[in-house]
């Protein structure tokens, strides 16, 4: 599995030439962010409520609550305005990154008792407030997608977190983060299995409209797959005649589509194929991926790797030598 496992030779510089890019370069993410980090939330109030897209509204929000240090400001907001929808929303989606950010990015085996214990208070305070905004502002998806989250978080089960799922689709049938957190919730490691985590994907696939972002539940579904796989028979998979032929057919009625269309997050989207096309040895997919992205590496995936952006350049460049680039 290239290049998670390979160690880099003695003395070889170590210095991403670029970083990641919270607004994904979008710039009214850009906006938004600064807004946070400057605790203006008159102007996020402003941004956000002319947002009309249930996807983009949903990444917005995020790009908000996700900034950092949002608890030092949202109550000012919430208290200027006790009966909006909106400042709940933000508070209850910053608590769940708070109560992340308590916890830390390892397995359970890994995680503290005294930082458990302030990981569940957290998703709790988040819980409360999105059940509220759920009330107040019934017709919006975004809530509901942050439920998803949390319905993994809280350990409460699949079958709870697909009820939330499913009252997200209500409102938004192709939500997309309410997909992608439907498949996490599906994967192994969070209490489903490789088969539903498929299943879902494909399922999705077949019927969505064509040209949809959620092509990419199947790129995500096999990097989950290849991921938990031991290490003699993770390069068997991902290289498969069969998985290679799924990724290819996935982006082309997603991203490759006629009638896909970038929005705000896109970046996500390709990186995802992006990676799994290079590691499937489907390289000039991968390498008109590696075009369209640009220098807007994203996190997710390549975090798995343990050195994001390092990871990104490394399989980038390896993809262009292997293609004489």
């Amino acid at each position: 599995m290239w290049p998670f496992r390979r160690r880099k030779p003695p003395g070889a510089a170590n210095v991403p030439s670029l970083t990641i890019d919270p607004a994904m370069g979008d710039e009214t993410a850009k906006r938004l962010i600064a807004a946070s980090g400057a605790g203006d939330w008159r102007t996020i109030a402003e941004l956000l409520s002319a947002v009309e897209d249930p996807d983009d509204h949903t990444f917005y929000v995020h790009r908000v609550a996700w900034a950092g240090g949002v608890e030092n400001w949202i109550d000012d907001w919430v208290a200027a305005e006790p009966r909006s929808a909106l400042p709940l929303l933000v508070k209850g989606a910053h608590a769940i990154d708070w109560a992340w950010e308590a916890r830390g990015g390892g397995r359970a085996n890994t995680v503290s008792r005294e930082a458990f214990k302030i990981f569940f208070k957290r998703l709790k305070l988040a819980e409360d407030c999105l059940d509220e905004v759920t009330e107040r502002d019934a017709d919006s998806a975004t809530p509901w997608s942050f439920l998803v989250i949390l319905g993994r978080g809280r350990q409460l089960g699949v079958e709870e977190t697909r009820r939330r799922f499913e009252e997200a689709r209500k409102r938004h049938p192709w939500h997309v983060e309410a997909h992608e957190q439907m498949l996490q919730q599906l994967c192994r490691k969070w209490g489903g299995s490789h088969e539903e985590m498929h299943r879902f994907a494909a399922e999705t696939l077949e019927a969505m409209p064509a040209g949809s972002p959620l092509g990419q539940l199947t790129a995500a579904a096999h990097v989950e797959h290849w991921l938990d796989l031991p290490r003699d028979e993770d390069d068997e998979y991902i290289r498969s005649a069969e998985i290679r032929a799924e990724l290819v057919a996935a982006a082309n009625r997603s991203i490759l589509h006629p009638e896909y269309v970038r929005r705000p997050r896109w970046p996500t989207l390709h990186n995802a194929f992006a990676m799994t096309f290079a590691y499937s040895g489907e390289l000039a997919a991968a390498a008109e991926q590696f075009d369209a992205i640009g220098d807007l590496v994203t996190e997710w995936p390549w975090q798995y790797g343990g050195r994001t952006v390092e990871v990104f350049l490394d399989t980038r460049e390896r993809v262009f030598g292997d293609l004489g680039r």
